[in-house]
């Protein structure tokens, strides 16, 4: 039976469901399998299309006419060329049955690919696809399957996008923050991840303090060696000891075998104490011994061990007022506040705010997968007019909850949590005339253009950037940078 001479769209499919005949008896008619098999076929939610060896279609089915656009009567009899696959590849040497590329191979497995729908559009698909034989072997022609993947190709692309956008020139080790303090936090890093004296971080709650500890770490000289954290404040003081420095086997109860301490798995890089503040005085005294002299002790023996470690620590107590009632150390003080560092809370960089708000959602969108297509300009106002008494770590969850509340398209004020819209009334703070990300950069640049007197590399040291981005961002808004000579 060949297609190329005649045969009937009856005949045709019959080849594709000679099993399914086989496995239903000899008491239905072939009327009766041809309608079975036409409902089988459109259940399928994939595009079938049947070919013959010149690539004339001649069936295809519901899911086909879905995803072409092309309705089954004005497809049927047209040749396949007419869906303008950007992957097919034609191979005319006169034989009928070699036409196609794919007909030489036999099979098409997991190609993704486009094709034009009638009304011009490119759609995302994969395709695989098999040639038809008789049982003498003949090529009778070829079926193909393809699922439509447009939906997947837009949330890649949109992903890639989000990617590069948390990867751009606004970040800095992870941090987002155009404000004039978090530029001069980002220059006090640089600066500090030059040095091994010891770096103290001071903020309040939420504000990003293990961030800063981190980028110390990446931008500095120990950056291809360990970076250890410790929660000082998570542990009671026998078990932050051993923590800290390691014991011995019979130590203590339950020290059945001996164990390095987080400064023996440092060695060679950096360690974060993480709320020093709540140390106890016994263990002050002794992280003054590994300040001043390198070497620490693990519990249940006397055998000091060098240790190469610089101590980053960090904080939302007043030390100050912790030594006045004698709960700090004022020698342990003065040894670990060398190069401090404080971190200001996101009501005092209200600019930033913006930032933040695109970089949590990207992040969550991510994640999440949720179809959620932005954040409205009124959601917008309420979170800069908001005082952000938890700082960043707040408003990272207030787009979590909005993620839950909204049910798609834009997140709206009344998506934010309680407690954010219910101030909005009361806010005495007048939101911020630039709100767009582009109204935030370009108001910093003129800053720092007025601060360098016009001066290019100077703009680019305030703001953390490159002398290249500077320039393209002068072109970018249309900036004169001659008249801030």
């Amino acid at each position: 039976m060949d297609l190329a001479d005649g045969c009937s769209h009856v005949n045709f499919v019959n080849i594709l469901y000679v099993n399914f005949l086989n496995g239903v008896g000899d008491e239905m008619n072939t009327q009766d399998l041809n309608y079975y098999w036409k409902t089988v076929v459109d259940t399928i939610q994939d595009g079938v299309m049947i070919v013959n060896p010149q690539g004339t279609i001649i069936s295809v089915n519901r899911a086909f006419e879905e995803i072409t656009g092309y309705p089954k009567e004005e497809i049927v009899g047209r040749s396949c060329t007419v869906l303008n696959c950007s992957t097919c590849k034609i191979a005319r040497n006169g034989d009928g049955c070699h036409w196609c590329v794919m007909f030489e191979r036999g099979h098409l497995r997991k190609q993704r690919c486009t094709v034009v729908r009638k009304d011009g559009r490119p759609v995302h698909v994969v395709k695989n696809a098999s040639v038809l034989k008789d049982d003498e072997g003949n090529v009778t022609g070829a079926v193909e399957t393809m699922a439509d993947i447009t939906d997947l190709m837009d949330k890649e692309t949109q992903i890639a996008s989000y990617r590069r956008e948390l990867d751009g020139e606004d970040r800095f080790y992870g941090m987002v923050g155009v404000s004039v303090s978090m530029q001069r936090v980002f220059q006090l890093i640089a600066n500090a991840a030059q040095s091994d004296a010891p770096v103290i971080i001071f903020g309040e709650s939420g504000t990003g303090k293990e961030l800063v500890a981190r980028a110390i770490h990446q931008a500095g000289l120990r950056s291809k060696s360990a970076y250890v954290k410790v929660n000082c404040a998570a542990l009671n003081e026998s078990l932050l000891e051993s923590e800290l420095f390691g014991h011995v086997r019979g130590a203590f109860t339950g020290a059945h075998k001996g164990r390095e301490g987080r400064f023996e798995a440092a060695s060679g890089g950096d360690i974060f104490l993480d709320e020093i503040g709540d140390l106890p005085l016994s263990t002050q005294v002794k992280l003054l011994r590994v300040l001043e002299e390198k070497v620490v002790e693990r519990v249940g023996e006397n055998r000091p061990m060098r240790v190469d470690v610089r101590i980053i620590s960090a904080t939302n107590r007043n030390l100050s007022d912790l030594i006045a009632q004698g709960l700090f150390r004022e020698d342990f003080y003065y040894r670990i506040n060398v190069i401090p560092i404080s971190v200001p809370p996101l009501r005092e960089r209200v600019e930033d705010i913006p930032l933040l708000a695109r970089s949590f959602f990207n992040r969550i969108l991510i994640k999440s997968g949720k179809k959620i297509d932005g954040i409205s300009a009124r959601a917008l106002d309420v979170l800069i007019s908001y005082s952000w008494p938890g700082n960043a770590r707040e408003l990272k969850s207030a787009f979590e909850f909005a993620f839950v509340s909204c049910p798609g398209g834009m997140i709206e004020a009344d998506h934010l949590p309680p407690q954010i819209i219910g101030v909005r009334e009361q806010s005495a703070t007048p939101p911020l005339p630039c709100t767009s990300l582009d109204d935030v950069k370009r108001q910093r640049l003129v800053e720092a253009l007025e601060r360098s007197g016009g001066n290019r590399s100077e703009a680019a040291r305030f703001l953390g950037i490159s002398r290249t981005s500077v320039w393209n961002q002068i072109r970018r808004f249309g900036i004169d940078s001659g008249g801030f000579d």
